[in-house]
C-alpha cells in the first residue's frame, strides 16, 4: 500500500516533559485513519508536527514521499485542514467564505467556481450561500468549515472533531460527506471521541496515550486485544448485593455492574455466557424483562486501554 504519510521516531519535549515519545506510523492512500487518544495524549501536537506547524526534537516526516517542512508549499497544497474551532470570515456569505479558501490555492476562475459549488454541494449548503456566518446554525456552521477547508480538493485531509456539538441531522450529513471524500480518492486523518463515528467511518485505528501508540489496528483487531469479549445486559429489579457478588464469581466474568435495574456483565469469553446467566436467574427466581448479548464496542476498548479517570 502506498504511504501518504509516513512518521517516524517522531519526538516532542516542552522543558524536558516529552509530549510525543518516539512516535511512528504510516497513513495509507485512500484510507480513513482515526487516531484517537484521550485529552492531553498527544494527538493535537503530532498532528501540529505534521503539518510542520511545530518544531519537534527529533524524528522525520514525509507527506507524499517528500519531507514536510514548514516552506513545503507545494506539498500544503494537496492538503486540507478542518480544525475542530469553527474558522470562518463573518462579513463573508457562506459562498464568499468558501471562495476565498478555495482561492488561496486555485487561481483560475473557471475552476475555483466549480470547486465551490462541488464543495457546498457536498456538505449541503445549497440553501444558503447567501447567508452569513451569524445566521447559520452550529451544524451549519460545521458544515460550512469543512467546505473550506476541503474546497480546493485536496488529496490528504485532517479532521478534528467535525461533529461536535452538532444535531444528529448534521451529525449525518457530515458523516456521509466523508464517505464522499474517501470515495472520491481523498486520504483522511479523522480524530473524534465519538466511538461510534469511528466505527462507521474508519478502515483502521491508532490509539495514542501519553505520547505514545497503546494500540493500532481494525476495528474487529483492536476488540479482539480487549479482555472484555462479550456484554450480557439484563433488565431487572429483583436484585440484590448477594446476588451481585455471587454473579461476579461465575466463571469467566470480568466485571458485573448493577445500577437504576440494569445489570451489566461482562466476559472474558464468547462461550455460554448467556446460558449461564438465564439458568442463574432462574434459579434464583429473579425476574427479569429484557436480556440480551453484545460483543463489546470500540468505546469498550478505549476505557480499558487507556483508563477510566479524568483527564485534563
Amino acid at each position: 500500500m502506498e504511504n501518504i504519510v509516513e512518521v517516524k521516531n517522531l519526538t516532542k519535549e516542552y522543558k524536558k516533559k516529552k509530549a510525543i515519545d518516539d512516535l511512528s506510523f504510516d497513513v495509507y492512500k485512500g484510507e480513513i485513519l482515526g487516531f484517537l487518544g484521550p485529552n492531553g495524549s498527544g494527538k493535537s501536537t503530532t498532528i501540529n508536527c505534521i503539518l510542520a506547524l511545530l518544531n519537534f526534537s527529533k524524528g522525520k516526516i514525509k507527506i507524499f514521499g517528500k519531507e514536510m517542512k514548514p516552506n513545503s508549499y507545494d506539498l500544503k497544497k494537496k492538503i486540507g485542514v478542518v480544525f475542530q474551532d469553527v474558522a470562518v470570515f463573518e462579513e463573508l456569505t457562506v459562498f464568499e467564505n468558501i471562495d476565498y479558501f478555495c482561492g488561496l490555492y486555485i487561481d483560475d476562475k473557471n475552476t475555483r467556481k466549480k470547486y465551490v459549488e462541488d464543495a457546498i454541494n457536498l456538505v449541503g449548503l445549497q440553501e444558503f450561500k447567501k447567508y452569513y456566518p451569524k445566521q447559520l446554525s452550529g451544524g451549519l456552521l460545521r458544515r460550512l468549515n469543512i467546505a473550506c477547508g476541503i474546497s480546493h480538493k485536496p488529496q490528504l485531509i485532517f479532521l478534528d472533531e467535525p461533529t461536535v456539538a452538532v444535531d444528529p441531522q448534521s451529525r449525518n450529513n457530515i458523516l456521509d460527506g466523508i464517505k464522499k471524500l474517501r470515495a472520491e480518492g481523498a486520504t483522511i486523518v479523522y480524530t473524534t471521541h465519538y466511538m461510534e463515528e469511528v466505527e462507521i467511518l474508519c478502515d483502521r485505528v491508532i490509539i495514542l496515550d501519553k505520547g505514545k501508540i497503546i494500540a493500532s489496528g481494525t476495528n474487529d483487531e483492536l476488540k479482539d486485544l480487549a479482555n472484555i469479549k462479550e456484554r450480557i445486559t439484563v433488565e431487572t429489579k429483583d436484585l440484590d448485593n448477594n446476588h451481585l457478588n455471587e454473579i461476579t464469581q461465575l466463571p469467566e466474568v470480568f466485571e458485573a455492574l448493577y445500577e437504576d435495574g440494569i445489570l451489566k456483565i461482562s466476559y472474558k469469553n464468547e462461550k455460554n455466557n448467556l446460558e449461564n446467566v438465564i439458568d442463574y436467574l432462574k434459579s434464583n427466581q429473579i425476574k427479569y424483562r429484557k436480556i440480551y448479548s453484545e460483543r463489546p464496542t470500540l468505546n469498550d476498548v478505549f476505557l480499558e486501554l487507556t483508563g477510566k479517570e479524568l483527564r485534563d
